[in-house]
């Protein structure tokens, strides 16, 4: 925000000494753009031509989300063109008008959406304050795009822009950029060939086709190299791709797979590392037209690519793919968004199949593309399983951490290579639970979970830091106490003691390990944090499958597959010797699916088991939460569509990584861990209510759910002060 001067915040000129102030003063003179007058643009000519600009204000709340009209001085006539960044005066009212112009107000960013003749409001405008770029950051395309993304999440369209179109960096911008390279050559299928329609779908991205596919790739590294074929594909008939994968690991796999396909120059990496000049460089290049192909995380979704041919999604189930900022998108709707509107090929690709890949087959939106059981059984490892009546009759699996199928496996292993540990959750020790019947260890004070610290001593509460003497089970009286989901450090010791001779390395979030070598080595590892071993895995030990199983989730299987499968990927074909253990009970349907190698049928079984129940994506389900009285303020406003089910409201249970959490714990679990998006603030006992229609009713959900907030922000006072979150389709319902 800038002050009534127009200069920015951060020191004031007084600060400065005169050397500077004279160099500022003779940058200002010689700037090329013409610079809005510090306070108004009082008498000055209107544009003889189009002289009113409408202007999307960056102000993200729902009762402002439309455009004002503000006049254009004739000096920024040149300049003001459709999808600049401007400055322009906000919330001046009615009331200072001179010389027939609104003068007043605060000064703030927005983009200028269009030019007309004339304004639908009859009072006077103010005039723009200042252009800040000449640079057309918002086209026609991403702007209908990011409409329709706000309209599909009951979201402002300035939030969505705030997500689409990165920061400004002015040495960015002034970089010069070169011209777009010519097509390349259509490249040849290479591993695409041992999937039934993979060389058909990479001849019809050549040919100009626009085909749709859901892909289940094998497992192994070359999933990468894939995508960047069809990539090339893409870019061979002359048009744009556009992939965008979950973290930066993998976009440098595909980054580095394009480079060896297209050589330098051909593709842009927009990832957040990047730093905010390339990126926005990056950025530039793609709206230029300058590169055809991006390949990028979450914010990438938006890139503006020319003549857009292809969108690609890896691993749509990763939650990294939702965003966290309003109004929570997530790349797979966005991508099918863009398929729709921009008349271009899609393609979902990941070792694993969610429940939403599963129905866009079964809607036939989008043809699968999986490899013949002969493909998969040549390159998936042998998968063995460890369940509760194996750790029973198994001495070493009570008296120790790892079960003797496990440290067979183990020692077997390493014989050949490095060995990968997947352990559920990250740090020392763990929750407990009762040795006896696993009952979920809690503080007698707050009901929060119990954890044994690293050094020595009784226990301690993870909510509200109270030690716990004489614990004693309240459901069978037993005073014995188990691990109930050890952490990656913990297990790290265990492991160096029993193979002494061996190195043990740790992957986790404190410090995630993008590759290790190809040499004996045991990996601990928590999900979605494994690296790449150099020739693959040897073996995989799966540990506490139950904990991940037993997550109070809709999505508890489907995830626990998923993270098992992407785990399994990395280690070596049966044939070869790779070998995987998963400690869960072999009867439940994702261990079975995981012995089979089968992700699309548990994907199907789980959507055939949705439809039943009326749950998502069959269904189309919005959250709302907030306080209780907020909540129940929100859902007597509200008019939903007849078709809608209201289900709760219930209290907002605090999340706790590998254990359920105690009802209405609320915002006890806040203490002494980040807050998590969508959560209750500190102090404060959230409600949810979640609203259920078909299918069909799902933009009447939301434009209903859109209608009522705007009304409560634009009433303001203590109703509107009463905050409630809307998050249209949830990726985690309980």
């Amino acid at each position: 925000m800038s002050s009534e001067d127009g200069t920015r915040g951060g020191g004031s000129a007084g600060d400065a000494g005169p050397e500077q102030l004279a160099l500022v003063r003779e940058a200002v003179r010689k700037a090329k753009v013409p610079r809005a007058k510090p306070r108004t643009w009082r008498g000055a000519p209107l544009a003889k031509e189009l002289p009113v600009a409408r202007v999307l204000v960056d102000k993200g709340v729902l009762h402002l989300d439309r455009y004002f009209d503000y006049a254009v001085p004739e000096e920024l006539d040149a300049v003001a063109r459709p999808g600049v960044r401007v400055r322009v005066r906000f919330g001046a009212g009615g009331r200072n008008v001179r010389e027939g112009r609104r003068e007043g107000g605060s000064l703030i960013d927005g983009f200028l959406v269009e030019r007309v003749a004339e304004s639908d409001y009859a009072g006077p405008l103010a005039a723009l304050a200042q252009v800040v770029s000449p640079e057309p950051v918002l086209g026609p395309e991403l702007l209908g795009l990011a409409r329709a993304v706000a309209d599909r999440y009951a979201g402002s369209l300035a939030d969505v822009l705030q997500l689409a179109v990165p920061p400004r960096h002015a040495r960015a911008e002034a970089a010069e950029m070169g011209e777009a390279p010519p097509p390349p050559a259509a490249p040849e299928p290479g591993s695409w060939r041992r999937y039934g329609r993979g060389e058909g779908f990479l001849r019809a991205l050549a040919g100009g086709g626009v085909p749709r596919a859901v892909w289940t790739a094998l497992p192994g590294p070359e999933w990468a190299d894939e995508i960047a074929r069809a990539v090339q594909a893409t870019l061979s008939s002359g048009r744009g791709a556009l992939v965008v994968v979950p973290a930066g690991r993998p976009a440098a796999r595909v980054d580095e797979a394009l480079r060896r396909l297209l050589g330098e120059g051909r593709h842009a990496l927009l990832t957040a590392d990047a730093g905010q000049e390339r990126r926005y460089r990056e950025w530039l290049s793609v709206r230029r037209g300058v590169v055809r192909a991006v390949v990028g995380t979450r914010a990438a979704m938006f890139a503006p690519v020319r003549d857009l041919g292809l969108v690609v999604i890896w691993d749509d189930g990763d939650a990294s793919h939702s965003d966290d900022n309003a109004p929570f998108p997530h790349v797979r709707e966005v991508l099918e968004l863009r398929a729709s509107r921009d008349k271009c090929g899609f393609l979902l690709g990941s070792w694993s199949c969610t429940v939403e890949a599963a129905q866009l087959v079964e809607s036939a939106w989008a043809a699968p593309i999986v490899a013949g059981r002969e493909q998969v059984r040549a390159a998936a490892p042998l998968v063995r399983t460890v369940g509760d009546g194996d750790l029973a009759r198994d001495e070493a699996a009570r008296a120790a951490r790892l079960p003797s199928l496990a440290w067979q496996i183990a020692r077997d292993g390493l014989k050949e290579g490095p060995v990968l540990v997947q352990v559920p959750r990250r740090g020392y020790v763990p929750r407990m639970a009762c040795a006896r019947c696993r009952e979920p260890a809690r503080c007698r004070h707050c009901a929060g979970p119990l954890e044994a610290q690293e050094s020595a001593g009784a226990l301690v509460c993870g909510w509200c830091g109270r030690e716990e003497a004489g614990w004693r089970c309240p459901e069978c009286g037993g005073d014995r106490l188990r691990a109930q989901v050890v952490g990656a450090r913990r297990t790290a010791e265990e492991l160096g003691r029993a193979f002494p001779a061996v190195p043990v390395r740790t992957s986790g979030r404190e410090h995630v390990l993008d590759t290790v070598p190809g040499t004996p080595a045991l990996v601990v590892s928590t999900p979605g944090a494994e690296p790449v071993a150099e020739g693959g895995y040897a073996a995989a030990l799966l540990l506490d499958g139950w904990a991940m199983l037993g997550r109070p989730d809709l999505r508890a299987g489907e995830e626990a597959l998923r993270r098992w499968i992407g785990a399994a990927a990395l280690v070596r074909s049966q044939g070869a010797g790779g070998t995987v253990v998963v400690v869960a009970e072999p009867t439940l349907m994702p261990v079975q699916a995981l012995v089979r190698w089968d992700p699309v049928g548990h994907a199907v079984r789980e959507l055939a088991e949705r439809a039943e129940l009326g749950f998502p994506p069959v269904s189309r389900m919005a959250a709302v939460s907030g306080t209780g009285p907020a909540v129940a303020d929100f859902l007597r406003a509200v008019e939903l569509p007849p078709d809608a089910e209201v289900l709760g409201p219930v209290p907002v249970a605090a999340p706790v990584a590998g254990a359920g959490s105690a009802p209405g714990a609320g915002a006890a679990a806040e203490a002494g861990r980040a807050r998590r998006a969508g959560a209750p603030s500190a102090g404060e006992q959230w409600e949810r209510a979640l609203i259920r229609v078909p299918q069909g009713s799902g933009a009447a959900l939301a434009g209903a759910l859109k209608t009522a907030q705007a009304a409560r922000m634009a009433r303001g006072g203590s109703e509107g002060a009463a905050r409630v979150r809307i998050r249209v389709d949830p990726s985690d319902i309980g």
